[in-house]
């Protein structure tokens, strides 16, 4: 066999393969693939509108992404949006002042609001909300996505404007956000909500939602809502009530049936939706829905601000809570306060019902001009706590602003004269010649007896109408109000300490005119009916003095009460004193000048007072179980001059023992209907037990009130004092022209300054309830015409100079 190699046969069936150009299949052509693979069939492309369609790589990339967004955009604004502040309107709320038995005295502030807890909505009223708001609020989330896109869909198809909000963000909309249809506040409170479902409980969102909610009539919140359409609390609100006031949240204007008669089926079909509504939740049984009627609201009123009585009460306890440290003046105008009263409904009603049966029937203001004058206040206190009951301030608010219970600028007249004799027991005084001053002391009543004992000056008070009264007990110059008696009196005991006595009974120690001076027991101070209420309770609790108080509680937001300040009592005077000071002034009703107050039917003492010139006529008085003060003042209308009252009431003159008495007589009467009548129980000062009889040379006349200065309208006054004493009778059986003695200290003034004549203002509402009238200025002997009898004031006139102690006075008329 050959070395060489040898040609190869091909294959059978093979055909020898040609060289190949580079690039080229088997066939030549350019691409062919290589031997042994199969060839790929080519995509055919996409033509016409089936370019249009995603493939799905193109869809799945797309939702991951969105989705991707969506979880991020999420988280983000999560973190982003925050919880914000309250809005300025939701926080806003009214003051509510009550009665001592819880009914609405007056609300105050912008906004008809005040909140309360959950627990003080009925469950009734809360099922009512949720039935037509959101049934399914305590298991469903915060948000609810499908009734947002069936809302968005009916809203966009024309079937109305709805919302698909749940009530967590319909709360949110009210309390944080404004109201506003924008998609940035619709996302703010998609966020919030969330949140706001983390950090609260479903009750505290559903109480927030309560109470921040509009339901007309300008009522903010459920319990505002209570009281504009039923005049009940929200606690109290029936099934079927809850349910109308349920209903106004869908259209508060057009469901109030009131308002809008044509509107009524409408609302009923609503109401019964939500009454339906609670069945079908289980909140309501089938009877309890069948005997359900549709609620009748009460008529819309025009707000009840201040009028009457309310805007002055307002006022006098907002000043109250002021000075007293309990709630400061900025913070309660924040409002939200819930302020219960000691005032009684049925007491201030009674008292106003009083003033206008005895005083204001009686004027004729288009034929008198004096009739325009009049003014009235009083204030009423429970003598064992100190509680004011009841107050009257003055005919309306928006009519006349001053509230008269208060301001301090008329004498008080001879309503103060037994404070005099409460300090004489109290201190153990003499009298000049030593003896000891009691109920059966006799003294000179001669009118213009110069006092003796007084280093200050001649002073020598008249008496009214001059009468001489001779020789007369202390309880006889009590009952008659003989000036000249307490004018030596007050000498007696030192004026110093009658000031002293009268500030630890109640009167403030600023009160304007209270100065150390014979005149002191004559009543040119000028504290107001509710001092002298104050005081002349505190004699009625047998010397036991409590600093009035007019806040019973303070709640703040319906939940958080305030501190009050402690009930502080203590002994001011003694119980001797005080019991012996209400034995005498039993006397005055009984056979006084006080004998209209006996229409009360029951214990009662008091004492009657006239301001000088009869500007005002006051009755100060009290049972065991109620001490009223009662004054009829005199004030232009325009100038807010003091007026004298000669005329009022086609009457030759007002004194205490007429108007004033018969208003406290009915008052007290029906303010203490229904309750035992009770009798003092006094303790006596030693011989007080015993009356003497009659002094035989007293005035054959019964006494008809006691003045200093002049009854005639030109003399000048006799408040002079020259520094003489005249003769004259200080204690027992002394003879006139007995032992004088002084009064240590330095000489006194006499009374204070002249009054200037500058006439107050009475200014419109300010708020405050301070003294609105400055024309309270008083002359040396200040005198008071009080009596129960009447007359015109004779034309005798005095002699003594026009000054008192170097300062002029200026002259007075009765």
């Amino acid at each position: 066999m050959s070395d060489e190699p040898q040609p190869q046969q091909p294959t059978p069936g093979w055909a020898q393969r040609e060289p190949q150009a580079a690039g080229k299949g088997p066939t030549g052509e350019p691409g062919a693939p290589k031997a042994g693979k199969a060839k790929k069939p080519k995509r055919p492309k996409r033509t016409g509108w089936r370019r249009l369609i995603p493939t799905w790589r193109i869809v799945l990339s797309t939702v991951v992404v969105g989705l991707l967004l969506i979880v991020g955009g999420f988280f983000l604004g999560y973190h982003l949006v925050q919880i914000p502040a309250a809005n300025a309107l939701a926080t806003k709320q009214s003051n509510v002042y009550l009665y001592a038995d819880g009914t609405v005295l007056a609300r105050d502030g912008e906004v008809n609001r005040e909140s309360v807890g959950l627990a003080r909505i009925s469950k009734e009223a809360q099922h009512a909300v949720l039935a037509a708001e959101d049934r399914d609020f305590y298991t469903e989330s915060a948000i609810d996505p499908m009734a947002m896109v069936r809302a968005g869909w009916n809203t966009a198809t024309g079937k109305g404007k709805q919302s698909g909000s749940t009530i967590t963000q319909q709360y949110v909309k009210n309390y944080y956000l404004a109201q506003e249809q924008t998609v940035t506040r619709k996302v703010k409170e998609f966020f919030i909500s969330i949140k706001l479902d983390r950090e609260k409980s479903k009750d505290e969102i559903l109480e927030g939602y309560l109470n921040t909610s509009f339901f007309g009539r300008g009522a903010y919140g459920i319990q505002s809502a209570a009281q504009a359409y039923f005049g009940v609390d929200a606690k109290d609100l029936t099934a079927a009530q809850g349910a109308y006031l349920a209903s106004l949240l869908n259209a508060p204007s057009q469901y109030d049936v009131v308002a809008h008669p044509e509107n009524k089926p409408a609302a009923r079909a609503r109401w019964n939706y939500v009454m339906n509504g609670m069945v079908d939740k289980g909140w309501l049984s089938a009877s309890d829905r069948a005997a359900a009627e549709f609620p009748k609201p009460k008529q819309s009123t025009i707000s009840t601000n201040m009028s009457g009585q309310r805007g002055y009460v307002v006022n006098i306890v907002k000043k109250y809570l002021n000075e007293n440290g309990i709630v400061d003046e900025e913070e309660l105008g924040r409002g939200g306060y819930r302020i219960t009263t000691t005032l009684q409904k049925d007491k201030q009603d009674a008292f106003v019902k009083a003033v206008d049966d005895k005083l204001m029937s009686q004027l004729d203001q288009k034929e008198r001009k004096v009739d325009t004058y009049v003014r009235a206040g009083g204030a009423s206190v429970d003598p064992k706590t100190g509680k004011v009951v009841a107050m009257y301030n003055g005919i309306d608010y928006v009519k006349q602003y001053t509230p008269n219970a208060v301001r301090r600028d008329f004498q008080v007249g001879s309503t103060f004269k037994p404070f005099v004799f409460t300090s004489a027991v109290e201190n153990h005084s003499q009298t000049q010649s030593g003896q000891t001053i009691n109920p059966n002391t006799r003294y000179d009543g001669t009118s213009e007896r110069p006092v003796q004992g007084w280093a200050g000056g001649r002073y020598a008070p008249e008496n009214e109408d001059h009468r001489d009264y001779g020789h007369v007990t202390v309880r006889e110059a009590t009952d008659k109000s003989i000036n000249a008696v307490y004018a030596q009196m007050a000498v007696d005991v030192g004026s110093d300490k009658v000031k002293q006595t009268a500030i630890d009974l109640g009167l403030s120690k600023n009160t304007p005119e209270l100065t150390p001076s014979p005149s002191i027991a004559l009543g040119v101070a000028t504290a107001s009916p509710l001092d002298m209420a104050e005081a002349y309770a505190t004699i009625a609790n047998h010397g036991r003095h409590s600093t009035y108080t007019l806040v019973e509680k303070v709640t703040k937001d319906g939940k958080q009460e305030v501190a009050l300040p402690e009930r502080r009592e203590h002994q001011a005077v003694s119980r001797e004193a005080a019991d012996t000071t209400t034995s005498v002034l039993r006397s005055v009703v009984e056979n006084g000048t006080a004998t209209a107050a006996q229409v009360v039917g029951r214990p009662a003492a008091g004492k009657t007072g006239t301001a000088e010139e009869d500007t005002a006529a006051w009755f100060a008085g009290y049972t065991p179980d109620l001490a009223t003060v009662v004054a009829v003042m005199g004030q232009d209308p325009k100038t807010a001059a003091h007026k004298s009252l000669y005329g009022v009431m086609g009457l030759a003159r007002i004194n205490g023992g007429g108007a004033p008495a018969e208003i406290w007589g009915q008052y007290t009467r029906n303010a203490l209907k229904g309750q035992p009548v009770t009798d003092f129980d006094l303790q006596l000062q030693a011989g007080a037990d015993v009356t003497a009889p009659p002094s035989s040379d007293a005035s054959d006349e019964p006494g008809d009130g006691d003045a200093s200065g002049s009854s005639d309208p030109d003399a000048p006054s006799t408040g002079d004092e020259d520094g003489t004493d005249s003769p004259g009778d200080s204690g027992g059986s002394t003879p006139p022209g007995g032992p004088g003695g002084t009064e240590s200290g330095p000489p006194n003034t006499g009374g204070g300054t002249p009054g200037t004549g500058r006439p107050s203002t009475e200014p419109g509402p300010t708020g405050g309830s301070g003294d609105d009238s400055a024309n309270g200025g008083t002359d040396e002997g200040g005198g008071d015409t009080d009596g129960a009898g009447g007359g015109a004031p004779d034309t005798g006139t005095s002699t003594g100079a026009g000054t008192v102690a170097g300062i002029p006075v200026t002259p007075r008329r009765q």
